[in-house]
């Protein structure tokens, strides 16, 4: 659906999507260098707690480890030689041991469930509130400590099976904070950003994260082997050590980005009421800026499939392929080094050619990777260092992208709404990479089997967007 199908500029959803920067559309000053490189420490400040806590470390190599298993089950997997089973072997897969394992990724992928669905319900009102009242920068305060004193929390998670939802929900709950920081935090980018430099600066942010994450696992390695990565005490202080980080280096943000105003036109009104408003508006969203609504879809699937990448990468490489404690965090390493640096130089690529284009350039790798990891799985290790770290080169362009073209699509007053819209469509599909992920693993009998279902999702998000129409006028 193009312009010519929009109501009139004063409706609370507009296509006046070239002029959806706050700065520009205001006629403020621009934002200075200082500010620019603050918002963007944000992500970097956040991201320990995506990569060393989320994804390579503390619920692949802890929570999920057989340390939270009974003490028979465990004691169960343990051969002859000291080792343990290798659960993608035939004969070990319907032992206790390797059950035990199994459910407790299960456990922990319930309690993302639980996560997701609280984001769905908050996320899109708490952004509707945020862009009436013009508070998006304390919101995004409000979650930068939320999730530093849940990650001194996990300090006090005991390697016990009594103690494994405690830090499942601990974990889980940070994930909800951290995403409806992010809500006000993408809609903040209108803020230090124009038409002409929107990609650069989404970029800049993804690839400080991916580089920050690099940075972060570098500060815990020494922590993992000189307390042992067999005992509890060097995870717990691994997640101290990304309480502090997340602290720290959130402060250039608190102290250089000025606060976003509030906009004439999103509506003051109660919390209840404001899913009133956010129906009315979803709606209003269908009629008049279709390109938005339907990307918003699109963008659901393949985003989903990302996660899937992040949630499984780690569990793929260990039990898949057999790597090590040492190979895993080497290989967060490199993958966050490698995203870094991709999503830092895609970044002006997508002010060339359009976010659009750099999305479907990226998907496309990233659905060809997934599936030559699979065709090549029997030519060991080496096959998902190659096509892993070709995944993780695609993964941060797409998501810088993605965050570009939806701030190029969305009227400033709707920022922060539609970005919480935005992160509710990513939870609503959520449940589709680890259905196919299952599904994969139980028809086909080996973890490996389950790249295969990533690797679904993310062609159908490609097919999707592919069929979004996209007004001719915003760059995209």
């Amino acid at each position: 659906m193009t312009d010519e199908h929009a109501e009139p500029a004063e409706t609370p959803v507009t296509t006046a999507a070239m002029t959806a920067f706050g700065r520009e559309h205001e006629g403020a000053p621009q934002a200075t260098r200082k500010q620019v490189v603050s918002w963007a420490m944000w992500d970097w400040a956040m991201q320990p707690f995506n990569t060393v806590i989320l994804t390579f470390v503390w619920i692949a190599l802890y929570l999920t480890s057989r340390m939270f298993l009974d003490e028979d089950v465990r004691a169960s997997g343990q051969l002859a030689d000291g080792s343990y089973m290798n659960c993608n072997q035939a004969e070990y897969i319907g032992s206790d041991y390797c059950r035990g394992l199994t459910d407790l990724s299960a456990w922990w992928g319930w309690a993302n469930f639980a996560a997701g669905i609280v984001i769905l319900v908050l996320a899109p009102v708490l952004g509707q509130q945020a862009d009436a009242r013009g508070n998006k920068k304390k919101w995004v305060i409000g979650a930068t400590i939320g999730v530093a004193l849940l990650q001194f929390a996990l300090f006090f998670v005991e390697a016990d099976p009594r103690y494994f939802w405690f830090g499942a929900f601990a974990v889980a709950i940070a994930a909800v904070v951290s995403e409806i920081g992010n809500v006000s935090y993408y809609a903040m980018l209108s803020e230090v950003s124009t038409p002409k430099n929107v990609g650069r600066i989404s970029g800049l942010g993804w690839g400080l994260g991916y580089i920050g994450g690099v940075v972060a696992l570098i500060v815990c390695i020494p922590v993992l082997f000189i307390v042992g990565q067999s005992d509890p005490l060097s995870f717990k202080l691994v997640a101290v050590i990304c309480a502090v980080w997340t602290i720290v280096f959130s402060i250039p943000m608190f102290r250089n980005v000025p606060e976003s105003p509030a906009y004439g036109t999103s509506q003051k009104v109660g919390f209840v009421r404001s899913y009133v408003v956010l129906g009315q508006n979803i709606a209003k969203l269908f009629r008049t800026n279709r390109s938005t609504f339907w990307f918003m879809l699109s963008a659901a699937v393949y985003r989903d499939g990302l996660a899937g990448v992040f949630a499984f990468g780690a569990v793929l490489a260990a039990q898949g392929f057999g790597f090590s404690f040492l190979e895993v965090i080497v290989f967060g390493l490199a993958a966050n080094l490698v995203a870094g640096v991709s999503t830092l130089l895609a970044g002006r690529l997508d002010d060339r050619i359009g976010p659009r284009r750099l999305i479907v350039i990226a998907l496309s790798g990233l659905v060809a990777m997934a599936f030559v990891v699979y065709a090549l799985k029997d030519l060991g290790t080496i096959v998902f260092w190659i096509c892993g770290l070709l995944l993780c080169a695609f993964v941060g362009p797409t998501q810088a992208a993605s965050r570009s073209l939806l701030t190029r699509l969305t009227p400033p007053s709707q920022q922060g709404e539609i970005f919480g819209l935005y992160a509710t469509t990513g939870r609503v599909a959520s449940f589709l990479s680890p259905l196919a992920w299952s599904l994969f693993l139980m028809w086909f009998g080996g973890i490996v089997y389950g790249v295969l279902g990533i690797g679904l999702i993310l062609l159908i998000g490609l097919v999707l967007l592919l069929f979004v129409p996209f007004p001719k006028d915003v760059g995209v």
